[in-house]
């Protein structure tokens, strides 16, 4: 039963330095391609870049926080983060479908703040607690 739940974390653990590697990776492409994207997305660049700075600061603190807080917290934050991000991404689209220019700053802009929300309250949160031998 122990290797059961060493497993399932060990498992949550990769998730969860996946998930801020996607954030810098995904930070890396906007502050390279902040014109293009901003062009696709009618988006001023200058927001990509400031995303990609947040993207790139949010996925670090979430990679280098994984051995010190608990599985629970990590799935939680990754819950509500990836539910603001597809529901950001409806709205834009909706946006974009009615004709509006917004849709592309309202998906960049959740983009610019959840990280750093994510982050934050990553940091905030109680450690982990270790087995005692």
């Amino acid at each position: 039963m122990a290797q059961v739940v060493a497993s399932r974390v060990t498992r949550q653990k990769v998730g969860a330095i996946a998930d801020g590697a996607f954030k810098v990776l995904l930070a890396a492409v906007y502050m390279a391609g902040a014109a293009a994207l901003g062009r696709l997305l009618d988006t001023p660049a200058w927001l990509l870049v400031v995303s990609g700075v947040a993207l790139l600061i949010g996925g670090g603190i979430e990679i280098g926080y994984t051995r010190s807080r608990s599985m629970r917290t990590y799935t939680w934050l990754m819950v509500a983060y990836d539910s603001g991000w597809v529901l950001t991404a409806l709205v834009g689209a909706l946006m974009a479908w009615r004709g509006s220019s917004g849709g592309g700053e309202v998906w960049i802009g959740y983009q610019t703040a959840a990280p750093i929300a994510f982050a934050a309250l990553l940091i905030a949160a109680k450690p982990a607690q270790t087995a005692s031998v």
